[in-house]
């Protein structure tokens, strides 16, 4: 395969596919956070909040994933991430509650922003609809869950707002790609967070806990990386000695609920164990090992990350925006009935 995948050229301008699902309408009240394991996992997502254009290209094993990050509007972020959290909580609660569920979802932003914990006044709305923009426009191709095979998709399908004839917002529209759809309704794919989670600010900070959550769970003696792995596994664009650094200093802040963080050191390899303190999220289902050691060089074994990036791949993305413009990133806009 070439360093890249191909991304697939609309002939002809694509209908809405929603007119095709039935709507799923967003449930109201409190909703306990769930995080798809893939994502908790993999590099998918920029962890600056400065636009991002330089693709991610990672490599485990037989798992491969590749982000791309349009020009307008840069790659999603992992604080854009917590549209797809809040998106697979309520699909969890909904069938929980025996309720239909579809990848067309309808809700208000207001319920949004409640459910990531984030103010709800009008400037929020606008970062909203920039994450959405981002999600939309960021191209994603893995092979997670598909084999030797390709699977090219967007985080958002499609958005729109819809708005009164004053123009008043009432509501909002967006479509889920069925990779990560099908990846929620597969419970075994779905963990429980903690929702002090959306009260952490930095990028590698909430990045960090994700991977505690995927990989030390609740597990008595937690799981040990190697600095270099971590780096390798989170897609930073940090040098790793400034990566290193911010890992430290979080470290030393203790500030990811429900697991410690601490240095060790093997001969002259810094490592980092993470630990579980208490018991605020759902064990994890599946059976795992009662301790865990993720290493630079154990790729074949245990799961490690080879991340590449070069001036080479950033010109591909480049190309890859300019195939991908007819896609957009602008949501459409239609008055309220």
């Amino acid at each position: 395969m070439s360093d890249h995948v191909e991304p697939q050229r609309r002939r002809a301008p694509r209908q809405s596919e929603r007119i095709h699902l039935d709507p799923f309408v967003a449930i109201g009240g409190d909703t306990s956070p769930r995080d798809q394991r893939d994502l908790m996992e993999r590099p998918f997502f920029s962890l600056s909040k400065s636009p991002r254009t330089k693709p991610i290209l990672y490599k485990a094993s037989d798992i491969e994933v590749q982000v791309f990050g349009m020009p307008e509007h840069g790659m999603a972020t992992i604080w854009d991430a917590d549209v797809l959290i809040w998106a697979a909580s309520q699909i969890v609660r909904a069938e929980n509650l025996g309720l239909v569920t579809s990848r067309f979802f309808r809700f208000t932003p207001y319920q949004l922003l409640r459910g990531v914990g984030r103010p709800t006044g009008n400037q929020q709305y606008l970062l909203l609809k920039a994450a959405l923009a981002r999600l939309q426009s960021t191209v994603i191709a893995t092979t997670i869950r598909n084999g030797e095979h390709w699977r090219q998709f967007s985080w958002i399908n499609e958005w729109e707002e819809m708005s009164t004839r004053a123009g008043r917002v009432e509501g909002m529209e967006f479509v889920l790609p069925e990779w990560f759809y099908s990846s929620v309704i597969d419970r075994s794919l779905v963990l429980t967070i903690d929702p002090a989670y959306f009260r952490l600010t930095g990028g590698i900070e909430r990045w960090l806990y994700r991977v505690a959550r995927k990989h030390a769970g609740h597990q008595r003696d937690g799981w040990l990386f190697e600095f270099a792995h971590l780096h390798a596994k989170s897609g930073s664009l940090a040098r790793v000695s400034d990566f290193a650094f911010d890992i430290r200093r979080i470290a030393a802040r203790q500030r990811l609920p429900g697991y410690s963080l601490l240095i060790e050191h093997d001969g002259r390899t810094e490592l980092l164990r993470i630990m579980p303190i208490d018991s605020s999220t759902v064990p994890v289902n599946n059976t795992v090992n009662r301790l865990g050691r993720s290493g630079a060089n154990g790729i074949g074994r245990s799961g490690a990350a080879l991340f590449i990036e070069s001036n080479r791949e950033s010109n591909s993305s480049l190309s890859l925006s300019r195939a991908l413009a007819s896609n957009g990133a602008g949501a459409s806009r239609r008055r309220a009935p």
